[in-house]
């Protein structure tokens, strides 16, 4: 069972937007086809003939679209080489297009406690992430609320042991113990416990050696799984150079993967890069996007934005609306009380 996740930087949500954060243990175009310029109303029509030389699907030749804009088909390579020249400057900017409405699509939420039902909470406080906690004898990740509620047995009474509340098993005390349940589940292909697991390589715990290329060897296997978080501290090896050569374009490509696949914080780091880099209409809609997903820091920095006129009145808003929303989601009784009965079953 692990509830302590650690990183090696905190995210600080100031418009100075200096610092990104990893994840701990717990992604209107206009084609160019010969020689005519084509409009949105005879896309359609052009498009099932080699947009080089002419040839069409009629006379027997199967076509290939351009794999990256997607709007002109070629017959063959050859054709598709000796295009490329005027082809190049549309494609690129349609593909760009394409691109960016993938990556701005608010992505589904994370699946709901399994016990409650209700959707998993996530804050991280410092080095710490809370609201969950995941049981590596059952692979299963329980909020807090359910955490922290007694158990009963079949008669009702209430169990003293600590146990597993989804699976019942009794819960480890040893460190031993604790490693040799998630290897268990390594071999099995959990996701989550690969990443884990390279978290404690990452880290020098759990008597782990430190060895930054042992955990990247296992944030890739769980990023490949569909991991988010792990792509996120891919990213952020590459953002700083642990256990890898700095490369600012593998690190934005390995945060906009785990963005686009739900993770909070690679949205917010990159709302923090284009910060950095002048485009504050792109980071306020990275900053929108993890503010619904629970970012309280992103919240905090559409307030900065605003104070400082780089936001309106009616982004802050909404932002504002979207976390209401999302503790709406969140939120119960059982929960609360977790809350206010340990300070590590903090959820919002």
């Amino acid at each position: 069972m692990s509830n302590k996740e650690k990183e090696d930087g905190v995210c600080e949500s100031k418009l100075c937007f200096d610092l990104d954060s990893q994840c701990s243990i717990s992604s209107n175009g206009l084609a160019q086809g010969i020689g005519l310029s084509m409009s949105n109303n005879n896309i359609t029509d052009a498009i099932s003939i080699c947009a080089n030389c002419g040839k069409g699907e009629e006379e027997s030749v199967k076509l290939k679209s351009c794999t990256a804009c997607k709007l002109v088909k070629y017959c063959s390579r050859d054709c598709q080489i000796a295009h490329r020249s005027q082809h190049k400057k549309e494609c690129r900017k349609r593909a760009a297009e394409l691109h960016d409405q993938k990556l701005f699509q608010q992505p589904q939420p994370p699946d709901d406690c399994p016990i409650c039902f209700l959707r998993i909470p996530v804050l991280q406080t410092g080095a710490i992430y809370t609201g969950s906690i995941y049981y590596a004898c059952c692979g299963k990740v329980i909020c807090s609320g359910c955490c922290w509620a007694p158990l009963y047995d079949n008669q009702g009474n209430e169990v003293v042991n600590k146990k597993c509340p989804y699976c019942r098993t009794p819960e480890l005390q040893s460190e031993k113990e604790i490693v040799k349940r998630y290897k268990k589940r390594v071999e099995a292909g959990d996701p989550l416990a690969i990443h884990d697991t390279g978290c404690w390589y990452k880290d020098g715990i759990y008597g782990y050696p430190q060895d930054y290329s042992k955990a990247l060897e296992l944030f890739h296997r769980a990023g490949g799984l569909g991991f988010a978080k792990s792509n996120t501290n891919i990213g952020y090896a590459y953002k700083h150079g642990n256990g890898v050569e700095v490369d600012e374009n593998k690190a934005k490509h390995y945060y906009e993967v785990a963005a686009m696949q739900g993770e909070a914080q690679a949205r917010h780091n990159l709302g923090l890069a284009e910060g950095r880099a002048g485009n504050m209409g792109r980071a306020l809609k990275h900053f929108m996007i993890a503010v619904r997903d629970g970012k309280s820091d992103s919240l905090e920095t559409i307030k900065e934005m605003y104070l400082n006129r780089l936001a309106t009145k009616e982004d802050y808003t909404k932002a504002l609306q979207s976390y209401q929303t999302y503790l709406s989601e969140i939120k119960s009784r059982q929960r609360d009380d977790a809350a206010a009965a340990d300070e590590k079953f903090r959820y919002y």
